[in-house]
């Protein structure tokens, strides 16, 4: 199941996003680490998931110290969007998440893990909240079970939505039912961002 935004056209799937045991890391990664900072940048899926949740944890066996996520993503698979999700709780030094660009579907979910306090994004940029979509086919039994399981999922993002922002679960719905953009300034209104920021220094 994906929880997705707009296609893309043209987009490439990142290449090289984990490194092998053996080889030493590259000078921007090196300098991202000991900036404690982790990018999320293109399609979630289970790689993505992988790469950020294996930083996260390293980050936190390094030290106490804040962790800086910075986001700009179309949305993509739920469960790893989930993944990530928990993980910015579970870690266990404090998550500031950053939204530039476009944040949508589940990179929104995703910037959503983080407590409302640390929650920020650039002048710039746009988030995008709509209910999962998915494709099933087979029996009919099997389709009326993954129906079941989408609007399953559906309820409980809402209601993680609603949680998250302070707004009621029955606007959250109605905001969802289809593709609800909000941006920078509304998104701080909303109570999905809590401060636009210009420079690192303000997050």
């Amino acid at each position: 199941m994906t929880l997705t935004g707009p296609r893309l056209d043209d987009t490439e799937k990142e290449k090289n996003e984990g490194m092998k045991p053996d080889q030493p890391m590259a000078p921007v990664q090196t300098a991202l680490f000991k900036a404690r900072t982790v990018l999320i940048f293109g399609e979630i899926d289970m790689k993505v998931a992988e790469r950020v949740c294996g930083q996260l944890l390293a980050l936190a066996a390094e030290g106490n110290g804040d962790i800086r996520v910075i986001i700009n993503s179309p949305g993509g698979h739920v469960e790893s969007g989930d993944t990530i999700h928990d993980m910015i709780s579970f870690c266990g030094p404090r998550v500031k998440i950053i939204g530039t660009g476009w944040v949508a579907s589940a990179g929104a979910h995703i910037f959503l893990g983080a407590e409302r306090a640390n929650r920020f994004c650039l002048p710039n940029t746009r988030f995008l909240l709509h209910q999962p979509l998915g494709g099933v086919a087979g029996q009919a039994s099997d389709i009326t079970i993954e129906a079941e399981e989408i609007l399953k999922m559906r309820e409980r993002i809402n209601r993680i939505i609603a949680r998250e922002t302070g707004q009621t679960y029955e606007k959250i719905v109605t905001d969802t039912d289809r593709n609800f953009w909000i941006g920078a300034q509304d998104a701080v209104g909303y109570g999905l961002v809590t401060k636009i920021i210009s420079r690192s220094e303000e997050a």
